[in-house]
């Protein structure tokens, strides 16, 4: 039989947004188990999630916390492309490896693993990140997460998992001599990619 952890890992919708305050949804699960935190601490799990927690855990169903954030419908996210500079500060920041590309080369999200999760737009220094209505979120069956399906779920889980083991696998390979600098480089590339934006807007404007 699955442990509780992950049976409560089971009812979330796997956007892996922090809304709740952990860092993914299986800490969340983690915790909910433990009885460390309350059940109405996912807001793109809606009042599904609440409810099958709450009868899960043998609890009383809540209103949603309002310091997780609001009820919404699932949002869609593409990269205005030809203001992206390539920093991969939003593929570095994206939980389940939606997005592409390359340093110094334009991003792109993958509309199909994308969860909305929005990490994605604070870390962007060139705001080039918009959010539109997501053109499928209303064929999910109701009753289930807001704008997700069963699969689209199983995927998300999928996916953050991989990114986890990749990175631990990166992680565990020593960095070579020099690597600080090499940091400083790209930082100050970014910089100056950004001001390059930032005129490029002044002087259109």
């Amino acid at each position: 039989m699955p442990s509780l952890t992950s049976q409560i890992d089971a009812l979330l919708p796997q956007t892996q947004c922090q809304r709740c305050g952990f860092p993914r949804c299986f800490d969340y699960a983690e915790a909910l188990a433990a009885g460390q935190s309350e059940i109405n601490r996912c807001p793109p799990g809606g009042s599904f999630t609440r409810h099958a927690l709450a009868s899960l855990l043998a609890l009383e169903p809540l209103e949603l916390n309002p310091e997780c954030g609001t009820e919404a419908p699932r949002q869609l996210f593409y990269i205005e492309e030809s203001q992206c500079i390539g920093c991969t500060l939003c593929i570095q920041a994206c939980p389940v490896d939606a997005i592409i590309g390359s340093g110094k080369k334009m991003h792109t999200i993958l509309s199909d693993d994308c969860t909305g999760c929005e990490l994605c737009l604070p870390a962007c220094p060139v705001d080039c990140i918009v959010a539109i209505p997501h053109p499928y979120a209303e064929t999910i069956p109701a009753g289930k997460w807001i704008g997700f399906g069963d699969d689209e779920v199983t995927r998300a889980r999928k996916n953050t998992n991989a990114r986890l083991h990749r990175l631990a696998q990166q992680q565990a390979i020593p960095k070579g001599q020099g690597s600080d600098s090499g940091t400083v480089d790209i930082k100050n590339e970014i910089a100056a990619a950004v001001s390059r934006v930032k005129q490029k807007r002044r002087s259109s404007s």
